[in-house]
């Protein structure tokens, strides 16, 4: 055969089908209708529930008008009707807008004008910054109820309840897969390094991939149960909604993280692997003890953000529990890379294998490169474990851009590859370890803070002469901001005044911890020096 033969073979429905994790959902309900889906408290729902109540979903949905390419938004703590979002809006041909819970009122405003949201699905809880948040979005939006009888209840904002627009919902609703797996599926927002949040698309062919590859790189089984503790609105929960509807898995669903609810999670219900961030497994190793049960068996963790201490890692595999330490951003989707463990290393005393944990790895199956560069010349560093660059990435897993900004899009792909703002150092193999960031990003229990959007609140208090926030090291939460601030010629104020300051302007985890006053060190043209302060912070 020439080339032209080969050529001639064309896709056909027959030999080429989208990919998109639906598909997932649809074996799995034809082949485990019986099985365990969810839990959550009393409420348990099977695989044939669930294939039932996503169809119900996506039929209410498209009554509502949403269709291919709009968004449906949903502010929800990690309940059934979240994880049920994750295939129902698709279904409907929409893209799924899980926000922060934990955002302030201004920006959940902003998220939901910007992403022209067309449907809020909201959990009663959040009702207080759901509501006033709304008041400031002039364009209609359909407002759904989600009541959870496990939550602790709040005020209705809508004309109609989640369970209400199921009932709603056509049964045998015949919904498609997208026609094309570059179709939008997810929109996320990430702070990135400016106060303004940035949207981020995801498309079907890269979750589809997202699950898979974690399959591979985590070891996973079929039937794992699963202990969704990330939350589901951070990069769609890491994708793992669709990798264990993938293996026809048990999702057990809590409303509050804490080393109580994670122990009762593995003793009743056998949880096998759960995901979280670092400062969720120093909570287990620093539980106490009314709070620990007894299990049987080795329960595998995921963790990802501010690196955890190598301590906490020795500590927690003592106890049980074997963690993987991961790396990746929205921008891809969550997990990119992982610390695929080396049989070497078996013979390491306890401190170096734990040292060896916290490394950020090398790249996870789906993904097709990542590297760590030179941004000045553009070549890749040696793999000297010394050389400090960017970590690159390239692959299926990486997102379609952010949400009408094709300059900061066209600025993230620069020469073919996503540029992170990581800096890390590379060894041999591939494996990479963070050593600072480039952009000045606070991961403070698994969220990003902008030090930028903290500074801008500070500059608005009067008193405020010049500011920089860094990250400084929390035992319970990683990293937290930490404040350096020079007053104006005859003003004062105290570290109370100014933190209470921000805690009216921001949300609570983004509040400075610490205010510290003098003189701010900077450059000849009047740029903050901030290695300086982080080396303060670190004192």
């Amino acid at each position: 055969m020439t080339a032209e033969d080969y050529d001639a073979l064309a896709r056909t429905p027959a030999n080429h089908v989208p990919l998109s994790p639906l598909s997932f959902l649809t074996r799995t309900v034809d082949l485990h209708p019986e099985l365990d889906a969810v839990i959550h408290g009393s409420r348990r729902y099977t695989w044939g529930d669930v294939g039932e109540r996503t169809t119900r979903l996506a039929s209410g949905l498209r009554s509502l008008g949403i269709g291919v390419g709009d968004t449906v938004s949903v502010v929800a703590a990690n309940t059934p009707e979240l994880f049920e979002a994750h295939f129902g809006v698709a279904m409907a041909g929409g893209v799924l807008n899980a926000i922060n819970t934990r955002l302030d009122v201004d920006t959940i405003a902003y998220i939901l004008d910007h992403s022209d949201a067309k449907v809020l699905l909201t959990d009663t809880a959040f009702a207080a910054s759901v509501g006033a948040a709304l008041e400031r979005v002039e364009r209609p939006i359909v407002v759904i109820d989600i009541d959870d009888s496990e939550g602790p209840g709040g005020t209705r904002l809508g004309e109609q309840t989640y369970e209400e627009l199921l009932a709603s919902g056509d049964p045998e609703f015949a919904w498609e897969m997208p026609a094309d797996e570059w179709q939008a599926h997810a929109l996320n927002y990430t702070s990135g390094s400016t106060g303004k949040p940035k949207g981020v698309v995801y498309h079907h062919r890269g979750s589809y991939l997202m699950s898979m590859g974690t399959v591979v790189g985590w070891g996973l089984t079929a039937r794992p149960r699963y202990l969704y503790t990330v939350p589901m609105f951070h990069c769609n929960g890491w994708g793992h909604a669709w990798t264990m509807a993938l293996l026809a898995g048990t999702v057990v669903c809590t409303r509050d993280i804490t080393a109580k609810a994670i122990f009762d999670s593995i003793a009743d219900h056998g949880v096998t692997h759960f995901g979280g961030a670092p400062v969720v497994i120093g909570m287990l190793v620093n539980a106490e003890d009314a709070d620990r049960r007894e299990f049987d068996h080795q329960v595998h963790a995921m963790t990802a953000g501010a690196p955890p201490p190598a301590a906490i890692l020795k500590a927690v595999e003592a106890i049980g529990f074997d963690v993987m330490q991961v790396y990746g951003l929205t921008e891809t989707y969550g997990h990119v890379s992982q610390c695929e463990w080396r049989d070497e290393w078996d013979e390491l005393d306890e401190d170096a294998r734990a040292d060896k944990k916290a490394w950020q790895g090398v790249t996870m199956p789906m993904n097709e490169e990542l590297a760590v560069f030179d941004t000045e010349t553009m070549t890749m560093v040696p793999r000297d474990g010394e050389t400090q660059g960017e970590i690159f990435v390239r692959g299926n897993t990486v997102m379609k851009g952010y949400y009408k900004d094709q300059a900061e899009t066209d600025k993230a792909f620069d020469g073919g590859w996503f540029h992170t703002g990581d800096a890390a150092v590379w060894r041999d193999n591939g494996y990479i370890q963070i050593k600072d960031r480039l952009k000045d990003v606070i991961i403070s229990g698994g969220e990003n803070i902008s030090s930028v959007e903290v500074e801008n609140t500070l500059y608005k208090h009067p008193s405020v002469l010049a500011a920089g926030v860094v990250a400084k090291a929390h035992e319970k939460w990683g990293e937290v901001p930490a404040a350096f601030v020079e007053l104006k010629p005859g003003h004062d104020a105290t570290e109370d005044e100014i933190i209470a300051f921000c805690r009216e302007h921001l949300a609570g985890f983004k509040t400075p911890k610490s205010v510290e006053f003098g003189e701010l060190p900077k450059t000849s043209t009047g740029k903050i020096q901030k290695f300086i302060l982080r080396e303060r912070a670190r004192a």
